[in-house]
């Protein structure tokens, strides 16, 4: 098979031909890849800002769709022929390890979860049989930015009707919590973003208001917009240790709740008012919003089918595989909202 290799940090992907496939072991399922998504978390991988990688050369990617090609012992969950989600959150099955896979003198490494390659053999809690009538194309987004974003609003805050809103960093994620934000029936939702191109969009899909970091401070913005209280609920997911803070500051006293779900580089801290805690503010991490992918993504599925889930929108542009340092210089300049690499046609 053909793959887009991590070799060295700080360095391009390099397409490498002619991978082998090892053998399945026990929990094990291989997948023809359709369609991978790309991240944040792809961007942090090859520029080393999650700390020494000791497991290079590497595949990468954890969110896409493919068709089942083989499954190996005790494996009950799909069988061969069946179109997958493939994402990173465990789900139910048996969490096998990822494959290693035979290249000349040297093994390439993966997780239990990778689809920037033909190929992908993944643990069976990595993958959820695609309810039908869903495209391929948007099923990627049920691998990572879906379960993620929706989750943070469905599983994590569950706002009430017509509370403040705010979401910082309009990315897959951001914009899928602000689809599922509006469907709380907010007062006011709020999307921050450094992009014209994206607040355009957030406005298009539902938000009162748009910021634009650049140009304005947007918590101060926040405050003059929620006649100096603060909003109620904060998400962030603009993926720098700022966005962070100023998501947390955003929040009123007694009561506000920030839930965040970037990850900035390992080295970097966040840092944030003290007193504000004795306030009634409060800030949590989210990991994959809370999502359970068997159960959840029939339900997202169900809310698109229902017209309620504008998902298209959020599709920027498809690459080929060989295009995937285009793609990933366009997501690090904030050109594009959720890339999509078509891996085999």
């Amino acid at each position: 098979m053909k793959a887009a290799v991590l070799f060295e940090t700080g360095q391009p992907l390099k397409i490498v031909d002619n991978i082998q496939l090892p053998a399945l072991i026990t929990g094990q399922v291989q997948v023809k890849v359709l369609y991978s998504g790309l991240c944040h978390s792809q961007l942090m991988e090859v520029s080393g800002g999650r700390g020494e990688d000791k497991y290079l050369p590497h595949l990468l990617g954890h969110e896409g769709v493919g068709i089942v090609e083989a499954i190996g012992e005790g494996v009950t969950k799909v069988k061969v022929g069946d179109k997958v989600v493939i994402g990173w959150i465990k789900g139910e099955g048996q969490d096998a390890p990822g494959g290693k896979y035979p290249h000349e003198d040297y093994l390439i490494n993966s997780g239990s979860a990778t689809t920037l390659c033909e190929q992908t053999i993944v643990a069976e809690n990595r993958v959820v049989k695609l309810p039908q009538g869903f495209p391929d194309k948007l099923a990627v987004l049920l691998g990572c930015a879906l379960p993620t974003g929706l989750g943070l609003v469905f599983n994590e805050l569950k706002p009430e009707k017509e509370k403040n809103i705010a979401i910082f960093g309009l990315g897959g994620i951001g914009m899928s919590a602000l689809l599922a934000a509006k469907l709380s029936s907010p007062a006011k939702l709020i999307a921050v973003d450094v992009s014209d191109e994206k607040l355009a969009l957030a406005k298009e899909l539902g938000a009162t208001h748009t910021i634009n970091a650049t140009s304005e401070d947007p918590v101060k913005a926040i405050y003059q917009i929620t006649n100096n209280i603060g909003v109620d609920y904060s998400l962030e997911a603009g993926g720098t240790t700022g966005t962070i803070e100023q998501a947390f500051a955003s929040v009123k006293d007694g009561g506000g709740q920030c839930v965040f779900a970037s990850h900035p580089r390992d080295d970097l801290k966040i840092s944030l008012e003290p007193h504000a805690f004795h306030r009634g503010k409060s800030i949590r991490g989210s990991w994959g919003g809370g999502s359970k992918p068997d159960s959840d993504i029939p339900k997202f599925v169900k809310l698109y089918q229902e017209g309620k889930l504008n998902l298209e929108a959020l599709l920027s542009k498809i690459y080929k595989l060989d295009e995937i340092n285009s793609a990933l210089k366009d997501l690090e300049e904030k050109r594009i909202v959720r890339a999509i690499i078509e891996v085999t046609e």
